[in-house]
């Protein structure tokens, strides 16, 4: 699968720039998520590397037999309009887990937004893992991945980094990248 997949990303002129860790948990941002194609290139990407990282996708996308296809590619649901601390879950998962790699979108949508959502964060901070920025950008056709990023715990120091380096990352259909403001500010 590999093999096909670095083929594939090649066939459509993607190249794959920095590596993901051999590390056992972290979790992935990706952004910006503009279009469909963002979690195609990526899944493709993901294949090249030959390493498992689980997604959260909103649970309307997992319908017969679409479902149990994403469920197959490593997807879980997540229903955004039912409360509850999905953040705590997901530190637990993480807890439970030997090994576990997920990615997240930190838009949570391929709209524009004025604010990206903090969740990935704390679940970072919470669970004691890294944290992997990768952007697909569209300009130059290249999966960008960055170092591990150990938060720190002060979100207002740690996120202007995040979006300092997605703003690097051209998006299929470019968007700002919107500035970081303290939720008490």
């Amino acid at each position: 699968m590999k093999k096909i997949a670095r083929f594939l990303l090649r066939l459509m002129g993607w190249k794959i720039v920095g590596d993901l860790p051999d590390y056992n948990k972290y979790i992935v941002i990706v952004a910006p998520h503009t279009s469909n194609w963002d979690f195609i290139i990526c899944l493709i990407g993901r294949f090249a590397l030959g390493v498992k990282v689980k997604f959260l996708a909103k649970k309307q996308l997992f319908f017969f037999p679409f479902g149990a296809l994403l469920k197959v590619l490593g997807g879980a649901p997540v229903d955004r309009a039912k409360k509850g601390n999905k953040v705590e879950q997901v530190v637990e998962l993480y807890r439970q887990s030997e090994k576990l790699a997920l990615a997240i979108a930190p838009e949570g949508t391929r709209s524009p937004v004025t604010r990206w959502k903090e969740g990935f964060y704390h679940i970072a901070c919470q669970a004691g893992v890294p944290i992997v920025m990768i952007g697909p950008d569209y300009a130059s056709k290249e999966i960008r991945i960055q170092e591990l990023f150990w938060p720190s715990g002060d979100i207002n120091t740690d996120f202007p980094q995040f979006i300092d380096f997605f703003r690097t990352i051209k998006g299929c259909y470019p968007k700002d990248i919107p500035d970081y403001h303290p939720k008490n500010t």
